[in-house]
């Protein structure tokens, strides 16, 4: 139980009420104005003009500054905004206050970027807000005014990204008091990332981890709510924190007893855990207008597929009976009506040229379950309006409820894995899609195209809200929903 208040609210304070003045007093000096102006009614008029426009410019200055003027923009006559789209923005959940938490815990860990990986820098990776490097390769690929909206962004960078849109998001509150929601920024996943790797202890990969939970718990708005009312996003998947025992892979952050309410954001998530929220992997497309988002929807509606279905991996040798392999062998007999991107090593690491090019001319993707169960090459799919063929229900329909539609079979197709291994012919049953089936899919995923994909600008989009306003949405909505159970 959420702990209440039970202070009075403080009594009104009245102000005095003004002695109105009297205008048949010769003494007064408004009287003088009083005989003027009623002798002179032009010149009346003309004050009255003048007053009232000082009076609204009074009040234009006078509106908060938490709204932004860009929701207001007439710049792009295709995106103008309604009433309806400003008012979507009226945080009517309530609002974030952010933590300023010590630099240990974030900027550090990013400004020490060549070490965060023990082979390479991950510098390039993190470059431009976490955005990565400009994918300056896709020209050509893209339409040419789109291709500034195109970057090489790294799959856990998603704790960058949310903190800088939440720096500048019209809901973020610099008052504690009115918060709804706190907001941890612990780069988590990249204080982890560090240590998953050679000979490191678990004292190592739960140092920062230990670290932030000793701060965190030491600020009173944390200890009013024992956690409840706080979140996180952690830019890894959920069993990268979730150690048992110190010899396994991976820090114990989620099983430290401070974790148990605090609501995380992962990329996947332990589907039998209230407290994980699964969001859409970052992809490369970070819109930087409506105008983006909807000019690149009208591309992938009508761009021409020539091939039926395509599969972008590699083989996963460490697995027993590795399905890749068997799917990769199915592509090849299949070469006529399959396309196949071989990302054995790290040819496809943050995405290639190649990748977004096959899934732009193909009817539908595979998409087996990675190292874990899901993998960021859903969204690449879906992003390029290709439709993803699952094999495994959890590699999306358990993950991303906020994000993805409720008919898994308006936006996909399901094919058990177990059928595929006893010899079903994935072309025969792509086949069996009439056209119409098609463009219904294809349209759904279209229209959900905002959804999967996180907006260049810190204040987002005009009107249309992206994957970062879908999860912040869904946190608020959610903490209000908890203060009822008080």
């Amino acid at each position: 139980m959420l702990p209440t208040s039970d202070s009075p609210p403080p009594e009104p304070q009245f102000l005095k009420r003004p002695k109105t003045p009297d205008y048949t007093d010769r003494k007064n000096p408004l009287y003088s104005v009083h005989i003027y102006t009623s002798t002179h009614p032009r010149t009346w008029l003309l004050l009255s003009i003048l007053f009232l426009q000082l009076f609204l410019l009074f009040m234009l200055r006078s509106v908060p500054v938490s709204i932004s003027f860009r929701y207001f923009s007439s710049q792009d006559t295709t995106t103008t905004a309604t009433v309806a789209d400003v008012s979507s923005y009226a945080c009517d959940n309530g609002k974030v206050y952010v933590y300023d938490l010590p630099t240990m815990f974030n900027t550090e860990l990013t400004e020490n970027c060549e070490r965060l990986n023990p082979w390479h820098s991950r510098c390039d990776a993190l470059s431009n807000d976490g955005f990565g490097r400009r994918a300056t390769a896709l020209t050509g690929i893209v339409p040419e005014n789109l291709t500034p909206a195109w970057y090489w962004t790294d799959q856990f960078a998603s704790e960058i990204i949310f903190h800088n849109r939440m720096f500048a998001h019209h809901c973020r509150t610099l008052d504690p008091e009115s918060a709804t929601a706190f907001y941890v920024p612990f780069y988590a996943g990249l204080a982890v990332g560090k240590y998953l790797w050679s000979n490191y202890s678990a004292r190592d990969r739960d140092f920062h981890c230990e670290m932030l939970l000793k701060w965190v718990q030491e600020q009173p708005f944390w200890r009013r709510s024992n956690g409840w009312d706080h979140f996180i996003m952690l830019g890894r998947i959920s069993w990268d924190f979730r150690r048992s025992k110190d010899e396994d892979w991976g820090s114990s952050f989620i099983y430290m007893p401070a974790m148990k309410n605090v609501t995380r954001l992962l990329i996947e998530r332990n589907q039998w855990d209230y407290f994980d929220v699964g969001v859409p992997y970052p992809t490369g497309f970070h819109p930087r207008t409506d105008s983006d988002v909807r000019q690149w929807q009208d591309y992938v509606r009508t761009r021409n597929r020539g091939t039926l279905f395509c599969f972008a991996g590699a083989t996963r040798g460490v697995f027993k009976d590795d399905f890749r392999g068997l799917l990769l062998r199915h592509c090849r007999s299949e070469s006529g009506s399959c396309k196949i991107v071989d990302c054995a090593g790290s040819r496809c690491s943050n995405g290639t040229s190649a990748i977004l090019e096959t899934f732009l001319n193909s009817e539908f993707c595979l998409q087996p379950r990675g190292d874990s169960f899901t993998r960021r090459s859903i969204f690449d799919c879906m992003v390029a309006g290709s439709i993803p063929v699952f094999f495994w229900k959890r590699t999306a329909y358990y993950q991303y409820e906020w994000f993805l539609p409720g008919e898994p079979e308006s936006y996909s197709v399901y094919i058990d894995r177990n059928e595929v291994k006893n010899g079903t012919s994935i072309r025969e049953v792509l086949e069996g899609f009439s056209k119409e089936e098609k463009r219904r899919m294809r349209e759904k995923i279209i229209d959900y195209i905002p959804r999967f994909v996180y907006a260049e600008p810190k204040e987002g989009l005009e009107s249309i809200k992206d994957a970062f306003d879908v999860a912040l949405d869904g946190v608020l909505k959610r903490f209000r929903e908890q203060t009822r159970w008080k």
